[in-house]
């Protein structure tokens, strides 16, 4: 009977892990600068070396991959975000500031962090090509 329940418990479905996320991008170069310096994520290798591709370290185990080739900057809706926490909304802003990058609050109000109902600050900004991001300051 032991021997059944540690099979049973052995044979438990896992959840699925995120392992990347791929944004495809006018200007590899611009777009590389913007999450490297601006939102200051750690570039890592990537196996193609082809000048194509630009990864990041996003998680413990997931990443950011960066693609070049998209002919043109398109339209993206706020609800499809990505979404970054922090540990200093005030820290992050003045770098904002310091690159002159907007970014407003959910309703649109430009320099407005929104307080939610839990106490954490958040902001929004749109990277080079467009795609939506959440920046707050939310704690794990």
């Amino acid at each position: 009977m032991i021997l059944l329940s540690l099979s049973a418990s052995s044979q438990q479905k896992k959840s699925p892990v995120l392992n990347h996320i791929a944004l495809y991008v006018v200007d590899l170069q611009k777009s590389t600068a913007f999450y490297r310096d601006v939102l200051q994520i750690d570039t890592i290798p990537e196996p193609f070396h082809d000048g194509k591709h630009t990864w990041f370290k996003i998680g413990e185990h997931s990443q950011l991959h960066i693609i070049s080739g998209a002919a043109a900057v398109t339209a993206h809706e706020k609800s499809s975000h990505l979404c970054f926490s922090i540990p200093s909304m005030d820290a992050f802003i003045k770098r904002l500031d310091r690159y002159r990058l907007d970014y407003t609050n959910w309703a649109g109000t430009a320099k407005a962090p929104t307080l939610r109902v839990d106490g954490v600050k958040q902001i929004y900004l749109q990277d080079p090509d467009g795609y939506w991001i959440e920046i707050n300051d939310d704690k794990y």
